[in-house]
């Protein structure tokens, strides 16, 4: 069963470690993503549903946006409170050979001629919003980056989709690791042995480590792990026809009656979960009127 799970090691390093093979498999389901696509939107997924994990109220949500130039375009992941999550990619059929290590090449796929964005919207508060520039599509280690420059906090992240011959996921997961302030030399060095030592995320989770048994792959045997806390991570889109129309009235009362002139009704598709929306012409002349613009 996929799950999020939180706590603190040793008392000096927050951990999150995630399984979230079924999740990514309905995100796949959703957008008919290519392999490498698949990849790089399930990595992303599964980073924001830890990173979904650290929020601490119900309303509040995390999101993260890449725009590197490569061939899949903007890949974007929100998650809200609980870890329920939804994303995209521009172009979800993108196809790329492997690298020259025969895996899937996210990174020319998602570039590196660009921006990760992170944006945090907090109850009663203005968005947090922090930018870093790419420095390898992989996503992972755009995350690491960002969490050093941006937040300085000392993190690892680490993520992996394996995808099956049949284009489903056959193992999807991950865990983001940070040193809490006054970290010992000790506890730096166990996590930095454990980052050597790991070298896939999707092996050990194919071998059958749930959340915690990543963790304790990571971490080793002999960490203590207190305050375990577990999430059932989820795809979940919130889109209705409400919300497309709310889209429609920003396009202004022009442009509004101008779709009111054809003769088909106006197909809105939803970026999170592929759902089309039709609205009539009568409709569209509805909205023009409501129009501000």
């Amino acid at each position: 069963m996929d799950t999020v799970l939180k706590t603190i090691a040793n008392q000096q390093i927050r951990a999150y470690a995630a399984v979230t093979t079924d999740m990514v498999n309905e995100a796949v389901k959703l957008h008919q993503t290519m392999p490498v696509g698949t990849a790089a939107l399930g990595r992303a997924l599964t980073a924001v549903s830890m990173m979904g994990a650290m929020l601490k109220e119900d309303g509040e949500t995390v999101s993260i946006q890449f725009k590197g130039g490569g061939p899949l375009g903007t890949v974007f992941a929100l998650s809200e409170f609980g870890s329920k999550v939804r994303g995209y990619v521009d172009n979800p059929y993108a196809d790329l050979p492997l690298n020259h290590r025969g895996k899937l090449d996210v990174r020319n796929a998602v570039g590196v001629d660009g921006t990760l964005s992170v944006v945090r919207q907090i109850l009663g508060g203005d968005p947090y919003v922090g930018q870093v520039p790419l420095v390898s599509g992989e996503i992972a280690d755009d995350l690491t980056v960002y969490y050093a420059k941006s937040e300085q906090i000392p993190t690892a992240v680490g993520l992996g989709v394996l995808v099956d011959v049949d284009y489903t996921v056959k193992a999807a997961g991950g865990f983001i690791i940070s040193l809490l302030p006054g970290a010992e030399e000790e506890t730096i060095q166990l996590v930095e042995k454990g980052l050597l030592r790991v070298k896939s995320v999707t092996d050990l989770i194919v071998n059958g480590a749930d959340a915690k048994g990543i963790l304790t792959a990571v971490l080793g045997e002999e960490a203590k792990l207190d305050e375990m806390e577990t999430i059932t991570p989820s795809y979940l889109c919130r889109c209705s026809l409400e919300k497309m129309e709310r889209g429609l009235l920003s396009l202004g009362r022009e442009e509004l009656k101008k779709l009111a002139e054809k003769p088909e009704d106006a197909e809105l598709v939803c970026h999170f979960c592929n759902h089309k929306y039709y609205v009539s012409q009568k409709r569209l002349l509805e909205l023009s009127k409501k129009s501000k613009a």
